[in-house]
């Protein structure tokens, strides 16, 4: 599993709650929930795939990116 350096907050369909992806399998699972999809969600999702194809991405390029997928989709939640 690729870890990422530290966990991605993001909403859940539950109000109030969230849900920490801490890896690359988590993040690719992940995304495809939302339904915002712009063009940073589909750089997460292509790198994700590839990642999982066996790719050499380094998991803190995709956590990047993840996280910026989750505040173009507004799915972001703070860690505090």
């Amino acid at each position: 599993m690729r870890r990422f350096s530290s966990p991605i907050y993001v909403k859940t369909d539950r109000g109030g709650l969230r849900h920490a992806v801490d890896h690359v399998q988590g993040a690719a699972k992940e995304l495809p929930k939302w339904t915002r999809r712009g063009p940073r969600w589909h750089k997460a999702m292509t790198l994700c795939q590839s990642a999982l194809e066996g790719d050499p991405i380094d998991p803190q390029i995709i956590r990047k990116a993840f996280e910026a997928a989750a505040k173009e989709a507004k799915m972001l939640v703070s860690s505090d």
